[in-house]
């Protein structure tokens, strides 16, 4: 029986993680939650599957879970260093990290550094530290799992070689809701940027994979999990989202992992791995789907998807750049202060001011993210 921790369990993926728990009581049970105020949620989480320790950042929101929780109260820590003192616990065997942005990365240094198996679909600690993440999990004999569904079909699909035979990795890409759409993207709305056609998300990740933003951020992933140069990974637009991704070994074979989209599937392989056990999710029928196709990403449409190629080519502190400001831009469009298509330009423009680092530390990485948070959400204030 192995004991789980969910970091963000009030969130998508939070939620799937505890579906996919409730499905196979045999080999898992709940051992801490955390979120950063969603106490109702949290509650009745909670009451269900019984957790030894919760973690609420917020500490008004710790206290009213104390107050109104009925029933025996589990350990609460508070405060964001609560939630890396549950990612650190050593009873805990597998800690899943579904905490959205750069606030992901303490707890899954954390996790890291207990050699737990890490599940982790908080792709932004990679993209901003995984010069730092990996050589850590090397060190503490620590399990990195990806949860996204791109990743997780890259492992799947690696297996069958080993890593000298890999030629190339390609990331697919639904495209978003704007793929085919001949619209002016100065006026698209945030419920537009919302609705999107394959998979089911936070706001975020949404408006991130409307943007290709989320491909971007992706790549920069694969770039540290697979050990693989930037110029040996590609995106290929998939709008049917059959094909998560694909690798391409050294004799010309590519291998695919084909699955329906649902994120369950890659969040219980990353639980069970290497084991593979029955899913909850359909049965892939390709003679219904009829036609899988596939296209170029375009980067004149999307441009911040070619922003993220820009910043893993430039190395360093870049990608960090690129993601705080990211973060910050989808923050201000969701709040109505930017149009969609200045999301990448404000990206670009952070871009282009910062005077790179060529190793980040931790602690430069950390500062460097909310400087260029701040500023970014400080400039369109005025």
């Amino acid at each position: 029986m192995k004991k789980v921790v969910i970091l963000g369990s009030a969130g998508s993926i939070g939620t799937q993680t505890l579906d996919i728990i409730s499905r196979l009581p045999e080999m898992f049970e709940v051992y801490g939650l955390a979120t950063l105020d969603e106490v109702e949620i949290l509650a009745m989480q909670a009451k269900i599957f019984r957790p030894n320790v919760v973690a609420i950042v917020d500490e008004a929101a710790a206290l009213e879970f104390k107050n109104s929780f009925e029933g025996d109260l589990p350990e609460i820590l508070t405060g964001a260093e609560g939630v890396e003192e549950l990612a650190a616990r050593t009873d805990a065997d597998i800690i899943v990290n579904a905490i959205v942005g750069s606030a992901g990365l303490r707890p899954s240094l954390a996790a890291i550094r207990e050699g737990v198996r890490l599940c982790t679909a908080n792709k932004e600690s990679l993209v901003i530290a995984g010069h730092i993440i990996m050589p850590l999990v090397r060190e503490h004999g620590a399990e990195l799992i990806p949860i996204d569904s791109e990743h997780s079909a890259l492992l799947q699909a690696s297996l069958a070689g080993n890593s000298r035979e890999i030629r190339r990795l390609i990331l697919t890409a639904s495209g978003g809701p704007f793929r085919s759409k001949d619209i002016d993207l100065d006026t698209i709305s945030v419920a537009d940027a919302l609705q999107h056609p394959k998979w089911s998300m936070g706001p975020k990740i949404t408006i991130d994979s409307a943007t290709m933003m989320n491909k971007g951020l992706e790549v920069i992933e694969a770039r540290w999990l697979f050990d693989i140069p930037p110029d040996r990974i590609d995106v290929l637009v998939h709008p049917q989202s059959i094909i998560h991704s694909i690798v391409e070994f050294v004799d010309g074979s590519q291998i695919a992992q084909a699955s329906m989209p649902d994120m369950r599937l890659p969040i219980q392989y990353a639980l069970t791995y290497p084991e593979r056990r029955p899913s909850p999710i359909g049965t892939l029928n390709l003679a219904e789907i009829g036609e899988l196709t596939f296209e170029e990403p375009d980067f004149l449409k999307f441009p911040a998807l070619l922003l993220a190629f820009d910043a893993l080519e430039a190395g360093g502190s870049s990608p960090c750049v690129l993601n705080a400001a990211n973060e910050a831009a989808v923050k201000l469009f969701i709040e109505g202060k930017i149009r969609f298509s200045d999301i990448a330009r404000t990206v670009n423009r952070a871009m282009a001011a910062h005077e790179i680092i060529a190793k980040p530390s931790i602690d430069e990485v950390l500062a460097l993210d909310e400087e260029i948070r701040e500023r970014t959400l400080r400039d369109h204030a005025r």
